[in-house]
């Protein structure tokens, strides 16, 4: 990818809008390769999903364990000349056994040694602010022209669609 001066042709609150912004642009045969749809001012959440006591703890270890020895069990099963496929799922089996105690010992051990620190499970992500559609500066003009053309404001009484960002020529990206 050659670095280019990229500037901002519109700016959206949803992904789902800035998307179909590139897709009006595509839609009109301009070059979506000289587009990009960057996600500005960035947060990560972290999302808390519950209580986490040793049961719990035990129950993730054990689930976090058990594919990985399955897998294991089943390349070891395939080695056998003789019935690669009986053995291999036969092995396949006992890791999984064997890989879920050794996932719930393991996370109980976890659980432990943080002492109450962190009783909590949760789920992690990254949630920008805002999308900007960023297009090359050889082609910026262009693309503000065709973006002009998509609706916007559409009445959310009438129809399933909320886009009510209208796109914006904006400064130099690099």
């Amino acid at each position: 990818m050659n670095e280019q001066a990229r500037r901002t042709i519109a700016s959206y609150t949803t992904y789902q809008e800035a998307e179909r912004a590139v897709d009006h642009l595509s839609d009109q045969g301009f070059p979506v390769e000289r587009v990009a749809i960057i996600g500005q001012d960035v947060r990560l959440v972290e999302q808390v999903t519950g209580r986490m006591g040793p049961g719990g703890a035990a129950l993730h270890g054990a689930a976090s364990g058990a594919l990985p020895g399955a897998l294991i069990g089943w390349i070891f099963g395939l080695l056998n000349w003789l019935d690669p496929v009986v053995s291999g799922l036969l092995l396949a089996l006992y890791g999984l056994v064997f890989g879920a105690l050794v996932g719930a010992l393991f996370g109980l051990l976890v659980h432990a040694a943080q002492r109450g620190r962190r009783d909590f499970a949760s789920v992690s992500f990254m949630q920008p602010g805002r999308y900007d559609v960023v297009a090359d500066d050889a082609v910026a003009e262009e693309a503000v022209q065709l973006l002009a053309e998509l609706p916007t404001g559409i009445d959310t009484s009438t129809s399933g669609g909320a886009w009510k960002s209208r796109p914006r020529s904006g400064p130099a990206v690099t």
